[in-house]
């Protein structure tokens, strides 16, 4: 571990992004205590004479939104919603692509083709579409946007781990436990899973990135979370008409999106480098 963390501090931009997933998950904890208002409220000195949102200014630091709400305090609780779907659903889509590409790995045979030959049925789908199919088939709330993007994000994970997990099992140290009569449970969380925990770390913080993505877009397409919880997507989806007039409304949850997901993926690219066995030793 202590190898792994060298490699991964040599990487400044690594140690950028992950000061930067610090801080917005500090924020998203301490969302209540940080926040100047309550993210729902309509101030009556919120928007101008003509009902139009108020720039940036002393009282709102970011300005208000098209219902006079503050836009600083909905964009950090918006980093909470954006978060924890990112962590849950990724977490569930780790997990079970990670089940399911053991499982076919290990067993192979009818079992195993089975649930391979599923996986890619559910690849050949585009999982933006399906995505939304889902969302519109259930009422959309947090946790079920989040359980609808791991039901489209685990096949990448089943794929990688199943190819993993076949050349492990093909390894003669597999066979000779076999021999020995060591059950499948102890050979798989003995011998094979612990093989498979750095390519499951680097999926699961890489994995948040695309998460994060792909719930901004669905609530962007208005199959997300529901108002009035804040999300950074659905605040872009609501202003989306006072782009040219109100830019702010636009560019500070835009640009909140990119920092979250560019964070995970430089610190999920160094991690990957950092655990990659073939790359110690080298320079």
């Amino acid at each position: 571990m202590g190898e792994t963390w060298k490699r991964f501090r040599q990487d400044k931009l690594a140690l950028g992004a992950l000061v930067a997933i610090l801080i917005l998950t500090a924020t998203a904890i301490l969302a209540p205590w940080l926040a100047p208002f309550d993210p729902a409220q309509q101030f009556f000195d919120g928007l101008t004479i003509e009902g139009a949102p108020l720039p940036p200014g002393a009282k709102f630091l970011l300005g208000t939104d098209l219902l006079g709400r503050d836009l600083l305090s909905r964009l950090i609780f918006g980093a909470r919603t954006s978060l924890m779907i990112g962590v849950a659903a990724n977490t569930v889509a780790v997990a079970l692509g990670a089940l399911v590409g053991v499982i076919a790995g290990y067993v192979q045979g009818p079992i195993g083709f089975a649930l391979m030959r599923f996986t890619d049925l559910m690849i050949a789908f585009p999982a933006l579409l399906l995505a939304i199919a889902l969302a519109a088939i259930f009422t959309p709330s947090l946790w079920i946007v989040a359980m609808v993007i791991a039901m489209v994000n685990w096949v990448q994970v089943a794929r990688i781990v199943y190819t993993e997990t076949t050349s492990l099992a093909a390894r003669d140290y597999i066979e000779a436990t076999r021999a020995l009569g060591a059950a499948w449970p102890r050979v798989v969380f003995r011998h094979i899973l612990p093989h498979l925990t750095p390519t499951l770390l680097v999926w699961g913080t890489l994995g948040i990135a695309t998460t994060v993505l792909l719930e901004a877009t669905l609530s962007f397409l208005g199959v997300g979370v529901r108002p009035p919880t804040p999300s950074w997507g659905g605040i872009i989806f609501e202003s989306q008409s006072y782009f040219l007039t109100a830019p702010w409304l636009v560019f500070f949850p835009g640009a909140a999106i990119l920092l979250l997901a560019l964070s995970f993926n430089l610190a999920g690219d160094a991690l990957r480098d950092a655990l990659d066995p073939t790359a110690r030793g080298r320079g």
